[in-house]
């Protein structure tokens, strides 16, 4: 079995991590968001996951969708809320969210600070699916859903 490389990331200021790049979320114009960014913090082919860092600009908010793969997501900035189901949280930092798999979930940064969280996904993933037509007429049915999704 290969050694593992051991190498610490020190933190910078503004929630950026040595010799980690700031990603685009998503491209532009392939799913509605709004102000997020994407840090892969750590991946290892001897621990099949993927540790990501997402911040989401004051006011902005991620997609709506699901997937096969489950997410435990820790804050670690800010104040927001999330969706997953139809069940809407607040967050502040240090609250753990678990999002089972093929669950709906969205998150939204309050409008005065921006929300930046760790996420922890299977390294081989299924792609996002969006919500058609009909499943956000479904999610819009409950009036708390339809207050906060975003698309």
């Amino acid at each position: 079995m290969e050694k593992a490389k051991t190498k610490a990331k020190r933190a910078h200021r503004g929630y950026r991590w040595e010799d980690v790049e700031v990603l685009e979320y998503k491209s532009e114009g392939s799913a509605p968001f709004r102000g997020v960014t994407r840090q892969v913090l750590f991946e290892d082919p001897h621990l099949l996951a993927q540790w990501r860092y997402f911040e989401v600009a004051p006011g902005g908010h991620t997609t709506l969708e699901r997937h096969r793969h489950v997410h435990a997501v820790m804050v670690l900035r800010g104040r927001g809320r999330c969706l997953v189901g139809e069940e809407v949280h607040h967050l502040e930092p240090h609250d753990l969210v678990s999002v089972p798999p093929l669950t709906w979930h969205q998150f939204r940064a309050d409008e005065d600070e921006p929300l930046g969280f760790l996420c922890l996904v299977n390294a081989e993933r299924d792609r996002p699916q969006l919500p058609t037509a009909e499943e956000l007429e479904a999610l819009r049915r409950n009036p708390t859903v339809a207050a906060f999704i975003r698309t």
